[in-house]
């Protein structure tokens, strides 16, 4: 299991349990009868990219990009790499993101992720977290059965223990998280979903990404730069 130590050492538990073992067995399952996004070295990315000590905002997602060469384990991100390459045919740019970086524009006048690639937030403590970790090509929430709730409700939980997080909710998937977040010494944001869909119903304008560097700064932690 490609997780780093130090996630492994908060979530053991949860890891050790009989649920989780029948989770992976299915999810292996998967990867040998289908196609299924991530590839299977980055189902674990958003956690590697972004270690414990260093989460200060979580973006909740639902399940990877089904199309090809989009999805690389980060919630919302996409393959720069597979992007640029001339495939036919050619893969497209996630409209939800497309909203994600105006949005960002709208707070800043800039976006430093224009290519697409969230990396650069993980790398800045922001777990981009979807609660479903794996899909299979071509079929969106085709695993949302598969048993990757009770991961995802113990890393909820887990960090719900830790003060001075954004856990960032977007669309009646994520919201359905929110219960589990107690801690008042936390802030959660909700807004609509990113998706074409929904956008223009209070996704645009929330200014989320103004209102987490705001929180940051008044707990003297440093901004993001989104």
């Amino acid at each position: 299991m490609n997780l780093a130590k130090d996630w492994q050492e908060k979530l053991k538990e949860c890891l050790n349990a009989p649920q989780f073992s029948k989770l992976l067995e299915k999810v292996e399952a998967q990867y040998k009868k289908h196609s299924i996004c991530p590839p299977k070295d980055k189902i674990f990315n958003a956690f590697n990219l972004c270690p414990v000590k260093d989460v200060r905002v979580v973006i909740l997602g639902q399940d990877p990009y089904f199309n090809p060469g989009q999805a690389m384990g980060l919630a919302f991100s996409v393959n720069a790499e597979c992007m640029m390459q001339k495939a036919k045919p050619k893969i497209q740019f996630p409209p939800s993101l497309t909203n994600i970086i105006k949005e960002v524009r709208e707070c800043f006048g800039e976006c430093s992720v224009e290519d697409g690639d969230l990396t650069p937030w993980a790398r800045q403590g922001v777990l981009l977290l979807n609660t479903c970790l794996t899909v299979r090509q071509g079929a969106p929430l085709s695993h949302a059965e598969l048993g990757w709730d009770f991961f995802i409700n113990a890393v909820i939980e887990f960090l719900n223990t830790k003060d001075g997080i954004v856990f960032v909710l977007w669309g009646n998937n994520a919201k359905k998280y929110k219960p589990m977040l107690t801690n008042a010494e936390n802030l959660v944001l909700t807004a609509a979903h990113p998706s074409p869909l929904s956008a223009h119903n209070g996704f645009f304008g929330c200014r989320h990404f103004c209102k987490i560097n705001d929180f940051l700064k008044s707990r003297d932690k440093k901004p993001i730069v989104w």
